[in-house]
């Protein structure tokens, strides 16, 4: 899985003049009161600031993964590749490491339960790779065979990857990744909300800590 930033708008001084405007005020420079500004802001939900800020981003996922995040809607645009018009080879995510069932069902996986025999070796392992080769040979055969491409793909499986661009606004992204990095939430979407996390704090190195960490009730650091 990829995440790359490949465009961004604004900077933590963007904000500040997009509050400061209420009062016909324009900072050249950030200041201290700049960054407390900021973070009262983040704090009292003052998101409209944070908005005149976007991100975006170039992303490589298997689908589950892709559709956990698409849910994510406000202040976003969305475009992935298609199936419908790309005939290539697909490209299947296996995980490294098989979670094992927690307790509660709830929380999806546990990551201190590890299905240490489920590995090519074993025989639910060699069937788990057989079924999605056999699935991407398939999709190969109705292509050759003459079966349009928006049909053919329906076989595929979840673990095929897919790539889509991602844009939105400060704030939206923040609020993907203050849910989206909890504990509780799937760890391979986990591990791209932390990519996304990451290179956003590098854009934004004020104001992407104050919206995550206001969301969690934490400072940074």
């Amino acid at each position: 899985m990829t995440v790359e930033l490949i465009d961004s708008m604004g900077t933590d001084l963007s904000v500040v003049n997009a509050a400061r405007v209420s009062f016909g005020k324009k900072h050249s420079e950030m200041t201290k009161g700049d960054v407390g500004l900021i973070n009262f802001l983040a704090k009292h939900g003052h998101w409209t600031p944070f908005g005149h800020c976007t991100l975006s981003y170039h992303i490589k996922a298997p689908i589950f993964v892709a559709r956990q995040l698409v849910k994510h809607q406000v202040g976003l645009v969305w475009n992935e590749i298609s199936r419908r018009y790309v005939e290539d080879d697909p490209e299947l995510w296996m995980p490294k490491v098989w979670r094992g069932n927690p307790e509660n069902k709830k929380q999806g996986s546990d990551p201190n339960i590890k299905i240490e025999w489920l590995d090519r070796e074993t025989r639910t392992g060699k069937a788990v790779h057989m079924a999605t080769d056999l699935a991407v040979e398939t999709y190969k055969r109705l292509l050759e065979g003459g079966v349009c491409a928006e049909q053919a793909r329906m076989i595929l499986p979840q673990n095929t990857y897919t790539e889509w661009y991602w844009t939105g606004s400060l704030y939206a992204f923040s609020r993907v990744c203050n849910l989206r990095c909890k504990g509780d939430t799937q760890k391979e979407t986990r591990d791209v909300a932390w990519e996304i996390h990451d290179l956003a704090k590098e854009k934004f190195p004020v104001s992407w800590p104050a919206l995550f960490y206001a969301a969690i009730g934490k400072s940074d650091g």
